[in-house]
């Protein structure tokens, strides 16, 4: 069985259609999604059709919470910066109501059985939708996880970080993110996981895109230019 495994898409639809371009999306059983679908990148509805019209499994990350808040007519309080909270706004106005209500049913965390396997697919860890995990977090605290989460797959995604390791018989995948790397590499991140019988593989991948797009139709709808930098750059700047 071969899984694609998204997470942190962030609105970001050039990346999105560079993903599954180079790797052909009908190659896969299964296309599994993190979460934060939406926000900062200005194609927030395109990222949420595809996902729909691909089954793709998917769960809210705290961008899609916060956008899930607004649409409800409540109030957040983080991120105070302005030039963060225009993104929010921004994509709650423009979504479609179909795309609405489908963001409203997505939940914080699934399970699947796969394979033989118990999968379970969170945004943070398996303990908090909001926590950090990178390569080096300490093993203590990937065991701690593994003993409290009842799954022998933990596809998790937030820290924008591609890793994958095995602590205590479980296997914890990161794709690292679609829409907005951090690490100075602006090319999409995804990863492939790949179930047999007796074994499985994880293969990442760095996907270049058209970045030239998403800053066109930033500056086209007169948001914060320095999102425009963050993107040719491959880097968080606020």
């Amino acid at each position: 069985m071969k899984i694609l495994l998204l997470s942190d898409i962030h609105g970001n639809f050039p990346a999105l259609q560079a993903v599954t371009k180079q790797l052909g999306a009908e190659r896969y059983d299964c296309i599994i999604n993190s979460g934060d679908s939406t926000v900062y990148a200005p194609f927030p509805n395109q990222v949420l059709d595809w996902l729909q019209d691909h089954d793709v499994i998917s769960i809210a990350g705290n961008t899609d919470r916060k956008v899930k808040k607004l649409l409800r007519g409540k109030k957040f309080k983080k991120p105070s910066k302005e030039e963060k909270r225009v993104m929010y706004t921004a994509t709650a106005s423009t979504l479609t109501t179909d795309n609405s209500a489908w963001l409203q049913q997505l939940k914080k965390k699934q399970y699947l059985n796969m394979e033989g396997r118990k999968i379970g697919i969170f945004h943070g860890s398996p303990a908090h939708a909001d926590e950090f995990l990178f390569p080096d977090t300490p093993t203590g605290r990937f065991a701690s996880l593994a003993e409290n989460c009842p799954a022998d797959i933990v596809l998790v995604g937030h820290s924008h970080t591609p890793f994958y390791k095995s602590v205590q018989d479980t296997l914890f995948v990161n794709p690292g993110s679609v829409g907005r790397m951090f690490d100075g590499d602006p090319r999409a991140s995804c990863a492939e996981l790949i179930l047999e019988p007796d074994s499985l593989a994880v293969v990442h991948h760095r996907i270049p895109y058209p970045i030239d797009e998403v800053v066109a139709e930033i500056r086209r709808q007169g948001l914060p230019d320095i999102y425009c930098t963050m993107y040719r750059q491959g880097r968080k700047l606020n």
